[in-house]
């Protein structure tokens, strides 16, 4: 696996890439959300290379090793699926299984919408369709209370490092590698370019959602995800034109990270089929 960089779309893209330039083995993308970078991923890269495939895990931009943004509007969607399509073209990748978490997922449902022939199997992690969560009814909105405060400017970045980051360590919220997530986020600038990616993207995805997806699509819920329900993800059926399937595990949020061997193989399942 080695680390690698790719200047596309105006920024430089840092990515994992478990097999540079074999041309043989398809490619997965696997994205990750906030407050996490490529490395989350690790277990299911190791996984699905073993399987046959080329894997590719970036940073998205403003995150872990890619170029630091600082401007809200630079953290739209529409730029993220930029810069994925950037880097597949800069390995001539027509095409790539793609998989994502949190806002990974978000940025997933969105290159399977805008790019449909650059998405050959989806797997959304956590969230489902922007649509399908917008109509979720009235539990979703009161799971994601915390939203609101990321919206402001300014007021997460002085709350969430209060403690030791006692908020990302915290009871059933906690996330696995609090320590890595507090090394990341304590570099300049690098909190609010994470954070802009709500800022840049919750109040259009609620106006407006995305067109649905044509790929055969894969929605995986944890029943312990303290900020999202399962309807938001069960319901996203309605805005798949392939195959729907949808799984619910036990545990909390981060499940790459918590159940690493599981989501590992659900992957494989997917993508095989």
């Amino acid at each position: 696996m080695q680390r690698n960089q790719c200047k596309t779309n105006g920024v430089e893209i840092s990515y994992l890439d478990s097999a540079p330039d074999d041309a043989a083995r398809p490619a997965v993308l696997l994205l990750h959300g906030f407050p996490d970078s490529a490395e989350m991923w690790t277990a299911q890269i190791i996984a699905l290379h073993a399987a046959g495939y080329r894997v590719l895990a970036p940073d998205a931009r403003g995150y872990g090793q890619s170029q630091l943004t600082t401007r809200v509007e630079d953290s739209a969607l529409e730029q993220i699926v930029a810069d994925l399509c950037g880097l597949l073209d800069a390995l001539d990748i027509e095409s790539a299984h793609v998989a994502g978490h949190d806002w990974g997922a978000v940025f997933a449902w969105g290159m399977a919408a805008q790019q449909p022939k650059r998405v050959r199997r989806l797997v959304a992690l956590s969230v489902g369709h922007p649509l399908a969560y917008t109509q979720a009814g009235i539990e979703q909105k009161l799971r994601a209370w915390y939203a609101v405060g990321f919206l402001v400017p300014g007021l997460a970045e002085r709350l969430l490092p209060v403690g030791n980051w006692r908020l990302l360590r915290s009871g059933f919220t906690g996330h696995p590698t609090p320590d890595a997530v507090r090394d990341q986020m304590a570099r300049p600038g690098r909190l609010t370019a994470a954070l802009n990616v709500y800022r840049a993207n919750a109040p259009l995805l609620m106006r407006h959602g995305l067109p649905s997806v044509q790929a055969d699509t894969l929605g995986i819920y944890s029943t312990g995800d303290a900020f999202l329900t399962a309807r938001q993800m069960r319901d996203s059926y309605r805005f798949v034109r392939g195959q729907w399937r949808y799984e619910q595990l036990p545990g909390g949020h981060w499940m790459p990270l918590s159940q690493p061997a599981r989501i590992s193989e659900l992957l494989l399942e997917h993508f095989s089929a």
